[in-house]
């Protein structure tokens, strides 16, 4: 009698396991499972690709473990977490612009002062009190910052930048030698210090040897790099002069990779100009015309001058009537504090039109929110703008608030 099952029903014989396919690929996540089921016949390509997985995943765990190893090549973020106050280190060779960079930014020099000004000697520091206190320093170009008897920790282990000042009016290919130098000793001993590059004194020369420069600056720097095993290092290029507003406007994306409130503040400020329509909004630091933060859409030369020079004025304005609002002893001060909460505005158009204009508010004494309005965002509509910077005010109160 034949029956439709085998003998062999209650312990059935295991199946053949399919030929490996060897242009088929081993996820991790099914690994275990195939190594198991298919040990007896896996390959030696695949256990060697198994073995290099294990290594790749126990190497990533030591790097999660110790992030701030050296040895990791991982890209960096556009801003960092670090302990302290930024802290921005201006390194270059001599009479190429260090001192004047900082004096005009930090302590508010005229830029036609500088001319007086004499070498540096020794390392000079200076701080400015702001919403943060920004610290700067200026190494003097006698005293080699990779010398074995250089301090190196007392002077980069707080830094959060170093600014390499390359004088393009002058024979710059021994600044590129030693700046390069000090990138690599940077990459391999302190790589979370950031560095950045400004071709230096660029006024008075023409748009075509500004741009040859600055590329072939850019090109000779990132290939000496690259040579020297370092190509991955990120380095940022700037175009600066004292003269008008491109160094203010460098130092700002300097400073903006120090401020772990950066994606906050950008938020805030794109949420706002989408809401208000506003064209550009700018978050100025009012003592040193440095903005901290703007919006995602582009940057256009011009509006960004307005908005600066217009800071310029409220420090004018601050500096005669002073920094700090003070309430007088009367109850008319009282009450008019009480009604606008010593916050000040104010609007001024820039253009023939009248439909383009600048809308400034005071965050707090050292912050000061600018914004380019245009068409969409008129003046009729100034309750509806008024309410929703308000309630950007507080949120911007509520980020830096410690």
């Amino acid at each position: 009698m034949r029956t439709l099952f085998s003998e062999n029903i209650l312990s059935p014989s295991p199946a053949r396991a399919p030929p490996p396919n060897p242009f088929e690929l081993l996820f991790p996540s099914s690994v275990s499972t195939t190594s198991s089921a298919c040990s007896t016949q896996s390959s030696p390509r695949q256990n060697e690709w198994l073995t290099q997985h294990l290594q790749n995943q126990q190497r990533s765990e030591r790097d999660a473990a110790n992030p701030f190893s050296h040895a990791s090549n991982a890209p960096r973020a556009h801003y960092s977490r670090r302990k302290g106050n930024p802290k921005v280190l201006f390194m270059g060779l001599r009479r190429s612009g260090k001192s004047s960079i900082q004096k005009v930014v930090f302590q508010k020099l005229s830029p036609a002062d500088t001319l007086f000004l004499e070498s540096t000697t020794r390392i000079e520091t200076a701080s400015m009190q702001s919403f943060v206190t920004f610290e700067s320093a200026e190494v003097p170009s006698q005293l080699s910052a990779i010398a074995p008897d250089f301090d190196h920790r007392a002077a980069f282990s707080s830094a959060g930048a170093v600014i390499w000042i390359l004088d393009v009016q002058d024979e710059f290919l021994t600044s590129i030698s030693e700046m390069i130098q000090t990138a690599v000793f940077l990459a391999e001993n302190y790589p979370r210090v950031n560095f950045e590059v400004f071709i230096h004194k660029t006024d008075g020369l023409s748009d075509e040897y500004k741009n040859e420069t600055f590329r072939e600056v850019r090109q000779r720097v990132q290939d000496e790099l690259s040579d020297l095993g370092h190509g991955d290092r990120s380095v940022s290029y700037f175009q600066t002069s004292i003269f008008d507003h491109s160094v203010f406007e460098a130092m700002s994306k300097v400073v903006q990779k120090l401020l772990p409130q950066l994606p906050a503040m950008e938020a805030l400020l794109n949420k706002l100009c989408s809401t208000c329509r506003i064209q550009k909004a700018y978050l100025f630091d009012t003592v040193s015309k440095i903005y901290v933060a703007t919006d995602a859409s582009p940057t256009f030369l011009k509006d960004y001058e307005v908005c600066s020079d217009y800071v310029d004025v409220i420090v004018d304005i601050k500096q005669i009537y002073g920094w700090h609002s003070q309430e007088g002893d009367g109850k008319a001060a009282s009450e008019t504090s009480q009604e606008d909460g010593g916050i000040g505005e104010s609007m001024v158009t820039y253009d023939n039109s009248g439909d383009t204009y600048i809308y400034a508010r005071e965050i707090n004494d050292y912050l000061s929110l600018i914004c380019v309005m245009g068409k969409g965002s008129s003046t009729a509509k100034r309750v509806l703008i008024d309410y929703n910077v308000s309630i950007l005010h507080d949120a911007l109160l509520q980020v830096f608030r410690v």
